[in-house]
């Protein structure tokens, strides 16, 4: 994971984040203030940007908020090209990839615009100030939450009577499925891998039941437990069960998930974030640990588009 140490780019961090038993572990973000009506970052259209990268879940997430929210317009967003280089996360020169708001060539750039001295992770996402020309953060759920409470005033993705649920929800989310396919594909022993393969698809078991019961996570209509559980299972098929090993089963062996997050995709504003073609890039770029050659897979091809019998809506 590429970082900054005072205002040096470094491409791998010095600092380890494996365990002595060879388990994977997340670095915390950094950079967390918050946007909220009294300030000093106020939810104002125009005034934020996202830096953000197509193949990285964690920026899955914000786009996803935005564009069930509406927010396209109030919100604009630079996208990052699908691999990293040695200056880890990049932009093109123009185009698609390029950054519409500074001009940077590379992440890195973003931070240090604002602290020269800058000492932390270079991630995506990131919601930047035009105000103040600074980051107002770069934790993704953090992020969520400010679209969801403070852009959103009917709060649809966090509503008032189902937040212990959902947050319940985003936990064991957040440390069994989307943290733990990088447990899986970043583990160094065999006991690591094994763990955090048995405790993914435990969990994974567990919502294929509730969702036989229930439409969707926390109730009858879409919230962020639901946006948080998707950008995984986008990825599922076509890169973790391979590129990262988990491959137990497949999400398309999962009858109740598989056709919840069919119609998931189907909520209007989804298939636009959705980019299978990018993932494969992403998750199968040339590593020594996990793909030596870089040889990106053809295949699978997993039908998106196919009817669901399941429904699914952003409120009542």
């Amino acid at each position: 994971m590429a970082v900054m140490i005072d205002g040096t780019f470094h491409i791998d961090d010095p600092a380890p984040q494996s365990s002595l038993q060879g388990a994977y572990e997340r670095a915390a973000s950094t950079l967390r203030n918050w946007v909220t009506q009294d300030g000093p970052f106020t939810p104002e259209a125009g005034r934020y940007h996202l830096f953000v990268a197509w193949n990285c879940p964690w920026a899955h997430r914000v786009l996803l908020a935005r564009a069930l929210l509406g927010l396209d317009g109030v919100i604009s967003a630079s996208y990052a090209m699908p691999r990293r280089t040695t200056e880890g996360w990049v932009f093109d020169t123009s185009g698609e990839f390029s950054d519409i708001e500074l001009g940077a060539t590379a992440l890195h750039q973003v931070y240090t615009r604002q602290t020269p001295a800058y000492t932390g992770r270079l991630t995506v996402p990131v919601l930047w100030d035009r105000r103040t020309s600074q980051i107002v953060s770069n934790e993704s759920a953090d992020i969520v939450r400010m679209l969801a409470t403070e852009f959103d005033p009917a709060q649809l993705l966090y509503p008032s009577e189902c937040r212990d649920d959902i947050d319940r929800w985003n936990t064991l989310i957040h440390s069994r499925v989307n943290n733990g396919v990088y447990r899986a594909g970043f583990a160094r022993t065999q006991q690591a891998y094994n763990s955090a393969v048995l405790e993914l698809f435990e969990t994974l078991d567990q919502i294929e039941d509730h969702l036989g019961r229930q439409t969707c996570l926390a109730g009858d209509h879409v919230t962020e437990a639901d946006l948080r559980l998707f950008p995984t299972l986008a990825r599922f098929d076509v890169a973790y069960h391979y590129a990262f090993k988990c491959n137990v089963r497949k999400l398309s062996d999962y009858p109740n998930l598989w056709e919840y997050a069919r119609a998931f995709y189907a909520l209007p504003g989804v298939a636009a974030t959705v980019w299978p073609e990018i993932y494969k890039q992403g998750y199968f770029s040339q590593s020594e640990l996990r793909n030596p050659l870089g040889i990106v897979p053809m295949g699978p091809e997993v039908d998106w588009t196919a009817p669901s019998q399941r429904q699914l809506s952003l409120h009542p």
